[in-house]
């Protein structure tokens, strides 16, 4: 499974991805509003748990490279996560350092949303992340969500939650 844009290329993980995506998620400046730090086997369990997702719901975080160079520069992709105790569609991103403030993060979640609508039966996809994370506010606003919920928990303070409908997608 492949899904391009203008400038990327997602597709699935493969272990050969860890040391392109370890420079992403044991980065602190990236991953600092996430209630963990990355090590080497964190990234191999990430790894593990998106091969285990495409088997068994055909979707997960994929790799994000680019068309130009085959550099695997991130993730993103649909998972089911745990968001105000419901287990929901969200589209989740982490670009590496050097690559953000390009739009790369953006044109990946906007391919996402395409495929989700084009290939599943959801009818609402989400991002949540931390209060604090201005950067991932931005993304989702631009791939076309709305702030839907906030709410305090545990993990991040207050978690911020943005949504965008079928109905929304099809009439932008």
């Amino acid at each position: 499974m492949v899904i391009e844009t203008e400038r990327l290329y997602l597709r699935e993980m493969t272990d050969e991805d860890f040391y392109a995506l370890y420079k992403v998620l044991a980065d602190p400046n990236i991953l600092h509003h996430y209630p963990y730090t990355f090590d080497e086997k964190r990234v191999r369990g990430w790894i593990e748990r998106n091969i285990e997702r495409y088997r068994i719901f055909g979707f997960g975080l994929w790799a994000v490279c680019l068309k130009e160079t085959d550099e695997m520069i991130g993730d993103c992709g649909l998972t089911m996560q745990l968001i105000g105790g419901e287990i929901k569609p969200e589209i989740g991103y982490h670009i590496r350092a050097d690559k953000q403030l390009k739009g790369y993060a953006k044109e990946a979640a906007i391919a996402v949303r395409d495929w989700t609508f084009n290939n599943t039966p959801f009818n609402i996809v989400y991002s949540y992340m931390k209060y604090t994370n201005e950067a991932s506010v931005k993304t989702a606003m631009s791939y076309g969500c709305k702030q839907v919920d906030e709410f305090a928990d545990e993990i991040n303070e207050i978690t911020k939650v943005f949504a965008i409908s079928r109905n929304e997608w099809i009439n932008r």
